[in-house]
């Protein structure tokens, strides 16, 4: 009987710049040089350097995901398939392809997977474990014009309305923040159902009764390094 199990590092919530440099120093497989990537429209593509940090050749899979507000293919990766020796390393490159100038940023996600090599079959009696590493990374596509916004969650515009507690984006950036919500001065709690806000995007969140007058959130960089947290007005 064979097996085959993924380990997934995932980078949308905060401190993942901290969970991606301790999989790197831990584990085998392949490693991407950056923790984000960002493919910029004025350039027209982007590259990034995988590593095998295994101790034997493996297959190097890239794959493209939507997200599920956006689904439109925008960009491609090649090559989408590699094979990557011990210890070396293979250039990946994202290429934008869209028919219209970017008028937002946009945001979907890359898988960067190991698949080793020349695995001998399991002895008669015995399990074999196969294991896979998986670094899922966000993928930004930046416009063409737009200036950099290192504190966009600033922007961010809060209102309260019958216990429902809304966070409207009305910037060209993706913000990404952690998923838990303090409100004061009730001190009660709230929970965003995803760690990164679209742009134009609306979202509402039940809250408990209480006054509310602030909200406590962790922003992160683009890059996922968490920053302290931020308290912003409630509009009633």
């Amino acid at each position: 009987m064979s097996f085959s199990f993924s380990r997934y590092l995932l980078s949308t919530g905060i401190g993942a710049i901290a969970l991606l440099l301790a999989a790197q120093a831990q584990s085998d497989g392949m490693v991407p040089s950056t923790s984000v990537v960002i493919v910029n429209e004025a350039d027209g593509e982007a590259s990034v350097t995988v590593t095998n940090t295994d101790a034997s050749l493996a297959l190097l899979h890239v794959t493209l995901e939507h997200i599920p507000e956006d689904n439109e293919p925008l960009v491609f990766v090649t090559p989408p398939l590699s094979r990557v020796e011990a210890s070396k390393t293979q250039l990946v490159r994202f290429i934008l392809q869209s028919e219209k100038p970017l008028l937002t940023q946009r945001l979907k996600r890359v898988i960067f997977e190991g698949i080793p090599q020349g695995q001998s079959a399991p002895e008669a009696g015995h399990a074999k474990v196969g294991v896979t590493v998986r670094q899922n990374l966000p993928l930004i596509l930046h416009p063409k014009g737009l200036a950099t916004n290192r504190t966009p969650w600033t922007d961010l515009q809060w209102s309260l309305k019958d216990s429902q507690l809304t966070v409207h984006n009305d910037t060209p950036y993706v913000v990404r923040l952690a998923q838990e919500l303090q409100l004061l001065p009730s001190a009660g709690g709230a929970m965003l159902p995803k760690t990164y806000v679209l742009p134009g995007e609306r979202i509402s969140v039940a809250v408990p009764a209480g006054e509310v007058n602030q909200v406590r959130f962790q922003p992160a960089t683009v890059y996922g390094f968490a920053v302290s947290h931020y308290e912003a007005p409630v509009k009633p």
